[in-house]
């Protein structure tokens, strides 16, 4: 596996474009269109939130019931989220604006909006948008970074990557964008994420290798504790690379899971450095648990924690905290036997805690850690060979300025 430049245009017959349809932004792009040349199946995953936006359910419908999609819109600013019978219209009446633009059905067409819940899409100015970017369509790795522009909202970059890999004597790619910065706390995964391959793969096991991938990327991040109503990932496959369909599970399975999952990590650790307001990405990692679903629950809670986050952005070694998350996670555990340490890639690892209690650390080298724009919190269970990593961000002052006034 070799990662390579771009994102949802590297692999063969994949095309995107972007425009500025004044939707809410009035200096940039804040519309995407994403199209392969032929049609894909299709495998998804939708937000655990019971208040779903209508693209949410118009897509989880084509996901389980058509037999292919060829084209997703995007559109960036305002969510489509409680707007009733009114915003399901919209989405149909976007679904044919695309279709007599491109010349494919209804059911091929996937649909994703970001934003402000509540408000209704300007229609004519989607229609527009659409109408603008059919023509422009190009297979370019530009269009495709213009693309992942113009999906962000309080995103402070764009997102993206593609990888290749060998299945069937033959070279795939599969490349990637993704969108989120706040109202990020993950029970399917929170953000719009759009994956790209040219595989030839059956649609039970496309699905099969997403819904797994998530549990241990998308579900691991967090950045407010707040679910969207909008969270969808898409992953497209149109079978260009020319290897022969993968109806079973066995070596060419396993590294497209391998593909997979380096591109939903690399997007996942990405939205949780670039939350909203956030100075640095905080990776906790849970070893030596009981079980996958103790450790799970553990990192998820240190990541959670306000008094964590506001400690790792003050770089205030207050491991005490770290313990206390846990403690309340809802798991059992003797914390008599937990260490706990913090690293970073340039002053290394410091153990805090031994056997549940506080070491005589140098202070200077725990602040020198933890002022690094990746921070590894790491808590030694001792009980198992379980583990997992989750990761979240410091949470800042600039986070309440942004969310404060997010709607004007």
């Amino acid at each position: 596996m070799e990662q390579i430049s771009g994102g949802v245009t590297a692999a063969q017959g994949f095309q995107a474009a972007s425009t500025a349809a004044g939707i809410k932004y009035k200096d940039r792009a804040d519309m995407a269109m994403v199209y392969s040349t032929v049609p894909c199946i299709c495998a998804g995953t939708f937000t655990s939130n019971v208040v779903k936006a209508a693209p949410v359910l118009w897509d989880r419908n084509i996901v389980r019931n058509s037999a292919c999609a060829q084209a997703v819109v995007i559109n960036a600013g305002i969510a489509n989220a409680c707007t009733g019978a009114e915003g399901m219209k919209f989405c149909e009446e976007t679904a044919d604006a695309a279709v007599r633009q491109l010349g494919i059905p209804a059911d091929a067409v996937l649909l994703a909006s970001t934003g402000v819940i509540g408000k209704q899409l300007p229609i004519d100015r989607i229609r527009a948008g659409v109408e603008a970017m059919a023509p422009a369509l190009s297979g370019t790795l530009e269009a495709g970074t213009a693309a992942s522009r113009a999906i962000m909202t309080t995103d402070t970059h764009n997102k993206e990557i593609a990888v290749t890999f060998q299945a069937g004597g033959k070279t795939v790619t599969l490349g990637g964008m993704c969108k989120g910065s706040g109202m990020i706390h993950p029970n399917m995964c929170t953000m719009l994420c759009f994956l790209t391959t040219d595989l030839s793969i059956r649609k039970e096991l496309l699905q099969e290798a997403l819904s797994g991938d998530v549990k241990d990327t998308f579900n691991m991040i967090s950045v407010d504790g707040d679910t969207s109503t909008n969270d969808t990932v898409l992953l497209l496959a149109n079978g260009l690379a020319g290897n022969a369909e993968i109806a079973e599970k066995g070596e060419d399975y396993d590294a497209f899971v391998k593909a997979l999952h380096t591109v939903n990590e690399y997007l996942a650790r990405q939205m949780a450095a670039d939350g909203e307001g956030a100075t640095k990405l905080l990776e906790v990692r849970v070893i030596h648990a009981q079980d996958k679903a103790q450790a799970v629950t553990l990192s998820k809670a240190v990541i959670t924690s306000s008094l964590v986050k506001t400690a790792v952005y003050g770089n205030d070694a207050n491991w005490g905290r770290i313990l206390c998350a846990m403690g309340y996670s809802g798991e059992q555990f003797d914390p008599d036997r937990v260490d706990l340490y913090i690293e970073s890639a340039a002053d290394g690892r410091l153990q805090l805690v031994a056997n549940g209690a506080g070491t005589d650390f140098s202070e200077e080298l725990a602040t020198r850690i933890l002022s690094a724009k990746e921070v590894t919190a790491i808590a030694d269970m001792k009980t198992g060979d379980a583990c997992a990593t989750a990761w979240g961000c410091d949470l800042t002052y600039d986070y309440v300025k942004i969310n404060a006034d997010y709607r004007s």
